[in-house]
């Protein structure tokens, strides 16, 4: 769960580098069709991208909506903040902080502290962190495309759908919702192969948001008789 968390947190976390240009290099099981992202939602991306890139930081509350099979629907409510490389996740009864160095996940249920290292961008299985969660799309290995345009409640909405070109993908795709006039994200929903769906959806976003310096760093001494395992190598 706490992946599914992180994934989505850092797609919105990662909107900057989404307009990016994928490598050239063409994945071996995508036919002709797959290969050529829709120019539409090209033009879209670049949008979104220079009104995020804009912003020096940002710190944004959300729901998180669960839906597992043969279960009730689940809404938990969090916060998500970043600052260069540095990101802070808080929702449910779990933290996760990154000073660009380390990860660290707080489960406070557990009363446990989890210390790990930043997943490596260049490794092609890895989602967890915001400097990677895209790595698939720039080396090509998502296909992106405006799937929908309407409207409702009066707004002006978009819809622009990616995936993933690799059939072992635990995702199908990733669906992100926007607000057409002013480029804004409203919503990312990941649709899982085990049926399962994560829709991520910005209640409040403050861009530019000024943070203590130690804001994006772990203290030891906030988590008092938790257990703390260091899995870095």
């Amino acid at each position: 769960m706490s992946r599914i968390v992180l994934v989505v947190a850092a797609l919105i976390l990662t909107l900057p580098v989404m307009a990016q240009k994928p490598t050239k290099s063409k994945p071996k099981a995508a036919s002709a069709a797959t290969e050529v992202n829709d120019p539409k939602a090209k033009t879209i991306l670049d949008k979104i991208s220079k009104k995020y890139d804009s912003y020096a930081s940002l710190e944004a509350s959300f729901n998180l909506e669960i839906e597992l099979a043969e279960q009730d629907k689940e809404v938990q409510k969090g916060t998500v903040a970043r600052k260069e490389k540095q990101y802070k996740v808080d929702v449910n009864s779990q933290s996760m902080l990154s000073d660009g160095k380390a990860l660290w996940v707080i489960l406070h249920k557990n009363k446990e502290v989890q210390i790990n290292d930043l997943p490596d961008p260049k490794d092609d299985d890895n989602l967890l962190s915001p400097e990677s969660i895209f790595s698939f799309y720039k080396k090509g290995k998502f296909i992106y495309a405006l799937v929908n345009d309407y409207t409702e409640n009066g707004r002006a909405l978009q819809q622009i759908e990616f995936k993933p070109i690799d059939k072992n993908s635990e995702y199908s795709k990733l669906r992100l919702t926007l607000d057409k006039k002013t480029y804004e994200v409203i919503s990312v929903k990941a649709f899982v192969k085990d049926g399962s769906r994560y829709t991520f959806a910005i209640t409040k976003l403050t861009p530019n948001k000024t943070f203590a310096a130690n804001y994006f760093t772990f203290d030891k001494a906030k988590y008092p008789g938790y257990h703390m395992e260091d899995l870095r190598e």
